[in-house]
C-alpha cells in the first residue's frame, strides 16, 4: 500500500478536536481514515454519512442522542458526512459538550460539507484536502528511473490509488465506472441538477482545451446555456475536485492581456475517460502529449504545494506576442518562481521579456523530462 502524506490523522487531532479530510471520491479517504483506525490506540466508532439512522441521530442536535451514541469512544469516524444534515451544528455540540471525544469527517465534495462545517466549527478543526496519488507519495516505493518509465502510463490512466495497481483493460473499465457512476453524484444530489448531460459537455470541451485559455461566454454558447450558469457549473466543479482553476498573473504589465482563466484536471486518466480516449502515447498528436504533460505537471505541482507550503499561489502568465509562462508560483513570502513547460528536453521557448524586467526576482525554470520528478517529488 502506498503511504500517503497524511498517513497519521493522529498527528492533526492533536492540532484540533475536528480533522476533515475533502477530496474526490475514490481518491483514498475511507482508506486512509480506516487504516489510521487499524493502529490507534484510541477507542473509535466508524459510522456510514449515507446511512439513514447515522443522519437521523447525528442531524438531531439532540444532547442526550449525541451522548448515547459516542459513550465510551474517544474518537467518531463519519464518512460521507455531507449527506448529514446540521453536521457541522451537531460536531461543534460533542466537542463542546463531550470533550473527550474527537471526531474525523470525510466529504467527497468542499461544496456541501464545508458550508456545514465552516462556521460552526471556526477554531476547532484541522483540513485536509486529499488527492489522487501523487509523485511525492509515489517517491517512496518507486526511483527515478521507474517513474520515468511509468510516465506514458500515469499520462494516460492518471494516479487513482486503485488505477495504478489494476491491469490495462480493467484500468479503463474503472475510470469509466468512476465518470458514470461517481465523478458528479455530489453535484446532482446536493444541487439538485437533473440533468447531467451538459455537466459533462462541459467537461469535454475543457478536455479539448487544456493549456488554453477558456472564454465563459464561449462555453456557454456551444452548450446553450447563459453565462452564469457556466460559471456555477465550473465552480461546482472545482469544488468536487474534478478541476482546478488556474488564474492570470496580474501585475503592471503593460502587454499583459485576458481576465480568462485556464482550467485544468486533478487527474489526467479521468480527462481521458471523459473523451473516452485511453490510445497509446505513441498514437496521439505530440501536442496533445505535450498538452497532457503540462497537465500532469501543475496538477503534481499543486498537489506538493497543498501538502507542503498550503499558503502558495499558482498562477500563469502570457502577453500580447503570446509569450507564455504555463505556471508561477508566489509562495507564502512573496517570491516568485515560473515554470515554461516542455516535455522535450530540446524545446526550449523565450521567456516573456517585460515579465522579466518587471520581476527581476522572478526564478524560471525549463521544466522537461529530465527534471519534473525533482520538481514536484522531492
Amino acid at each position: 500500500m502506498i503511504k500517503r502524506f497524511y498517513d497519521n490523522l493522529g498527528d492533526y487531532l492533536v492540532k484540533a478536536p475536528v480533522v476533515v479530510i475533502y477530496g474526490a471520491r475514490q481518491v483514498g479517504k475511507t482508506t486512509l481514515v480506516k487504516s489510521f483506525l487499524e493502529k490507534t490506540a484510541l477507542k473509535w466508532k466508524y459510522l456510514a454519512g449515507e446511512d439513514i439512522r447515522v443522519q437521523e441521530t447525528l442531524s438531531s442536535k439532540d444532547l442526550k442522542k449525541l451522548k448515547e451514541m459516542v459513550e465510551g469512544y474517544d474518537l467518531l469516524a463519519v464518512d460521507e458526512a455531507q449527506y448529514i444534515h446540521d453536521i457541522g451544528l451537531s460536531a461543534k455540540m460533542i466537542v463542546d459538550y463531550i470533550p473527550k471525544v474527537k471526531l474525523i469527517l470525510t466529504g467527497s465534495s468542499s461544496f456541501e460539507l464545508c458550508g456545514q462545517v465552516g462556521e460552526p466549527l471556526t477554531g476547532r478543526k484541522f483540513t485536509i484536502e486529499l488527492f489522487p496519488i501523487s509523485l511525492l507519495e509515489l517517491r517512496s516505493i518507486y526511483n527515478p528511473y521507474e517513474i520515468k518509465e511509468k510516465l506514458n502510463e500515469f499520462l494516460i490512466y492518471g494516479m487513482y490509488p486503485k488505477v495504478l495497481d489494476l491491469p490495462k483493460d480493467e484500468k479503463i473499465y474503472y475510470l469509466n465506472e468512476i465518470v458514470g457512476s461517481y465523478l458528479l453524484k455530489d453535484i446532482l444530489a446536493f444541487e439538485k441538477i437533473k440533468n447531467s448531460t451538459t455537466l459533462l459537455n462541459l467537461l469535454k470541451l475543457l478536455a479539448y482545451q487544456l493549456g488554453k485559455e477558456v472564454s465563459l461566454s464561449e462555453l456557454a454558447q456551444k452548450l446553450h446555456i447563459n453565462v452564469k450558469t457556466v460559471a456555477r457549473y465550473l465552480d461546482l466543479l472545482e469544488k468536487s475536485y474534478i478541476i482546478f482553476q488556474l488564474k492570470p498573473f496580474k501585475g503592471n504589465l503593460r502587454k499583459a492581456i485576458s481576465e480568462k482563466s485556464k482550467y485544468y484536471f486533478y487527474d489526467v486518466g479521468i480527462r481521458n475517460a471523459i473523451i473516452e480516449d485511453f490510445r497509446e502515447i505513441e498514437k496521439r498528436d505530440p501536442k496533445e502529449v505535450g498538452d497532457l504533460f503540462e497537465n500532469f505537471f501543475i496538477s503534481e505541482y499543486l498537489k506538493k504545494c497543498k501538502y507542503t507550503k498550503p499558503i502558495a499561489s499558482l498562477y500563469f502568465y502570457r502577453d500580447y506576442e503570446q509569450k507564455e509562462v504555463d505556471l508561477i508560483e508566489r509562495d507564502s513570502e512573496g517570491n516568485l518562481r515560473g515554470f515554461e513547460i516542455k516535455l522535450k528536453a530540446k524545446e526550449k521557448g523565450k521567456p516573456p521579456k517585460e515579465l522579466l524586467e518587471a520581476y527581476p526576482e522572478l526564478h524560471l525554470e525549463v521544466v522537461d523530462i529530465n527534471n519534473f520528478i525533482e520538481l514536484v517529488a522531492a
